[in-house]
């Protein structure tokens, strides 16, 4: 069974590369609120639609000073590709290596398929968990959840 970290519990820190190769450490992001969204795989059917859902309304996280970041263990190739294809102008940070790492600090790895389960969380400037879901395989995290997290931090 899979456990997120709850809200006002500290998010675990780490280190993983953007599609550029860029290593992107959460705790240097201390200041900024984060969204972290895990996904199953880049190209996917119900990931591309999420993703592309956030990109169309980045505007949202953008107005309450939140940085979004993507996390799946996909390679970064594989993610620069599916990012630059869908435009989705967010940074999307690969766990690719060690396998899953990262999604396991959540407690969102599948260590079955060798995936990230579909987990987001919301952080506050000081890196402690606001808001957090976990949906089952194949079923969509929806928009009005991250909005209405959003709304809550900002107030």
């Amino acid at each position: 069974m899979s456990v997120l970290p709850a809200p006002g519990e500290p998010a675990p820190d780490f280190t993983a590369e953007d599609t550029h190769g860029t290593p992107v450490t959460l705790s240097a992001l201390r200041g900024t609120p984060v969204a972290l969204v895990f996904f199953p795989f880049a190209f996917s059917g119900i990931c591309t639609g999420e993703f592309c859902e956030l990109r169309d309304n980045l505007g949202a996280f953008e107005r309450a000073g939140v940085r979004l970041l993507g996390i799946s263990c996909d390679s970064k190739f594989a993610l620069r590709v599916w990012g630059e294809q869908e435009q989705l102008g967010f940074d999307l940070l690969s766990d690719f290596w060690p396998h899953g790492q990262v999604a396991r600090s959540y407690g969102v790895f599948d260590s079955e398929s060798g995936l990230a389960l579909r987990g987001s969380l919301l952080l506050d400037a000081d890196g402690v968990v606001r808001w957090s879901v976990l949906n089952p395989r194949g079923q969509a995290r929806p928009l009005d959840g991250y909005l209405r997290a959003l709304d809550a931090l900002v107030v």
